[in-house]
Parts: structure tokens; C-alpha cells; sequence
């Protein structure tokens, strides 16, 4: 694998001392409750949350997934912004698991606004779905790592409360926007009925994702995690690699913005690279090729040492994480310069070596 791995924050690798408190992790059967481990970090993250119970789960798949059958039933409706991380990136698992429909709100960098919310609400009619549910992401994964400003929540939770609508956050990149900001997990997370995080991104921790909200609610969590294949023995091992990693790196996530901005500022300077570094709020730096297909320049980087993905036909996206260093993040504007100036070079020898003619019929 490439030494700059930048494809994305869930690459981490338990650090040593994480490692030394999983192996001496005391363990216990967790679908009976008895993993001393397990409860020592639900109760650590309901707290930090506040909120009254949290179950620890596999994936934050799970967590967001398991939110939905807890908030619905089969017909139902929620409502997400269109690049949500539930409906583009889970495999079609809310009509899978729990056979609702997604009203889709189309926001800017991943956000909408209360107004945006009103005007997608359906009349109390027999003809449509009924709504149960809104979905909000923080930071926002295809938003570019876009951080939800906690007056918009707030308003769009009054809107929730006028219409008797639950409110589930997907945040798992929520570490990212509390260490921007400034503002706890707990305010961030107190318009919520249910608020999913993960520990295996920014935090480095190997495996697992957490549900927060009231004990009635994460009592039919845990049903719907057994149902979905996620209730687990002694995993006190794995979880003790989150609880660490919530106690000692929540702060050094302030180095992954750094560095994303570093990054951002590096390549804004590229002839060819299309990005604006103020739209870079936390640790995810996505930028576009004028010309040069996406996967192209990936594919060229991977020769020069550095991973990060293709997001669409010209749009590539980096994420800054625990396993790459400031020296790193230095040298990747000067590698995508070389590697752009390599592909131009390549299309220019098979623009002077393919006639004109066959060039025009191969379009």
C-alpha cells in the first residue's frame, strides 16, 4: 500500500498503547450484558453525550441502520439530504432493513435549512407515506467534511418537534466537529432523539460504532442489533481500543484539520486543480481536475506513493488521519503536480501519434 495513505480516516491502525489496553481488556459475554469493557464505554459515550444509555455496535452502518428500525415501521418515511452517507453509502439498507422510503433534500455541501425541511412535508393524507423520521450527517462525508452549524439543527429540530418528527444524527465524524468548533458532543448532540458515532475514523480505533439516546430507545436497539447479526461476545477487546481512543485522541484531531488545510492551500496552487482551501472545515479535502479523469491522476499517484479515491469523473477526494504525518501532507501538492504534468505528457504523445480522423471517431 502507498506511505501517504490518504483514501480515507477509517485506514488507522491501533497506536501502542491502544494495543496494550486492548490486551489487557477485562471481557464477559456482551449479549448478556456481562462484558465489563462494553458497559465501561457505553456508559463513557452516553455520558459524554448526554444521553441516558448507548449500545456499542460493530459499524456505523449498524448503528445508523438499527436508528432507523428503532424510529419506523415498513412503509414509513425519512427524510435525508441527497448525498447522505445513509442513503448513498449502506448498500440500500433502509428499504432492505426496515422498508422505508427517502425523501431526498438537496443541500449545499450536505446542508439543508429548516425552510428546505417545511417544504418536503407531506399534508396528512392517505395517498402518501407517513414521515417518522429526519436524518442530519455532521460532519457531512460527501459535503466535503462540512460542519452543520448547531443554529441550523436547532431549527430544523423545531420544525421536527411542530410535526411530531424524530431526529436521528449520523455522527460519525462528530469528534471532527466538536474539536472544530469548539462545542460539545453533548450540546451537538441534544436536539437528537438518537445520535450514531464511530470510533474507528479519526480516532484510530480498529473496529465499532456507538448509538446514543433514551433507555426505551436503545432497549429496542439492542433487538434490532441482535436481529442484524450484531450482538457480539467478549467484545471487550474491541472495545477497549474505543474507550481509549475516546480518552486520549479526541484532542489530536486538531492535527487532521491542520494538515487537511495545509493540503488544501497545496493544491489550490496547481494549475488544473480546481479547489477553494475555505470550503476545507475539517479533516476532508476534496478537489477536481479540469481535464485529467479521477481515476486517472489516482492510478498515477499510486506510482508516486499516494492513496486517495475517486469520487467522480474529475472529483478526488483526501482525507487527513492518525497514520500520516505533516511531512507527509507537505509533499502531496508537489506529487499531484508531477502526476498531472506525466498524464499530460502521456495524452500529448497519443494525441500526435493517433490521426485526426480516428481521434474524432473515437468519441
Amino acid at each position: 500500500m502507498s506511505a501517504i495513505d490518504l483514501r480515507s480516516d477509517t485506514i488507522t491502525k491501533p497506536t501502542a498503547a491502544m494495543r496494550e489496553a486492548m490486551a489487557n481488556a477485562e471481557v464477559g459475554d456482551d449479549v448478556f450484558g456481562d462484558d465489563p469493557t462494553v458497559n465501561a464505554l457505553e456508559t463513557y459515550v452516553a455520558k459524554l453525550l448526554g444521553k441516558e444509555e448507548a449500545v456499542y455496535m460493530p459499524s456505523g452502518t449498524m448503528t445508523n441502520q438499527v436508528a432507523l428500525r428503532v424510529h419506523t415501521e415498513p412503509g414509513d418515511e425519512i427524510i435525508l439530504e441527497s448525498q447522505a452517507h445513509i442513503y448513498y453509502y449502506e448498500g440500500g439498507a433502509p428499504a432492505a432493513l426496515s422498508g422505508v422510503m427517502c425523501r431526498l433534500i438537496e443541500g449545499k455541501k450536505g446542508i439543508f435549512t429548516a425552510p428546505d425541511l417545511r417544504g418536503v412535508l407531506h399534508p396528512e393524507n392517505i395517498h402518501f407515506p407517513k414521515t417518522k423520521l429526519v436524518c442530519l450527517e455532521n460532519t457531512h462525508n460527501r459535503g466535503g467534511g462540512s460542519i452543520l452549524p448547531l443554529s441550523n439543527i436547532q431549527e430544523i429540530a423545531l420544525v421536527c418537534q411542530e410535526h411530531n418528527l424524530k431526529l436521528h444524527l449520523d455522527g460519525a465524524r462528530l469528534w471532527n466537529a466538536c474539536e472544530a468548533t469548539g462545542i460539545s458532543e453533548a450540546e451537538y448532540a441534544k436536539p437528537f432523539d438518537t445520535v450514531s458515532v464511530c470510533f474507528s475514523k479519526g480516532l484510530g480505533a480498529p473496529v465499532g460504532s456507538a448509538l446514543v439516546g433514551s433507555k426505551d430507545l436503545m432497549e429496542r436497539a439492542r433487538r434490532f442489533r441482535k436481529m442484524y447479526g450484531g450482538g457480539m461476545r467478549q467484545a471487550g477487546i474491541i472495545a477497549a481500543g474505543a474507550l481509549y481512543a475516546l480518552k486520549h485522541h479526541r484532542e489530536r484531531l486538531s492535527e487532521d484539520r491542520i494538515n487537511a488545510k495545509i493540503l488544501a492551500e497545496g493544491l489550490s496552487a496547481i494549475e488544473g486543480i480546481k479547489i477553494n482551501p475555505e470550503d476545507v472545515q475539517t479533516n476532508i479535502v476534496i478537489f477536481e481536475t479540469e481535464d485529467i479523469p479521477a481515476t486517472a491522476l489516482v492510478g498515477k499517484l499510486e506510482e508516486k506513493g499516494v492513496a486517495l479515491l475517486a469520487i467522480g469523473a474529475n472529483k478526488l477526494r483526501a482525507v487527513t488521519n492518525l497514520m500520516v504525518t505533516r511531512e507527509q501532507v507537505e509533499k502531496v501538492p508537489a506529487l499531484v503536480e508531477a502526476a498531472l504534468g506525466d498524464l499530460a505528457s502521456g495524452e500529448a504523445l497519443r494525441d500526435r501519434a493517433i490521426p485526426t480522423d480516428r481521434k474524432i471517431q473515437s468519441y
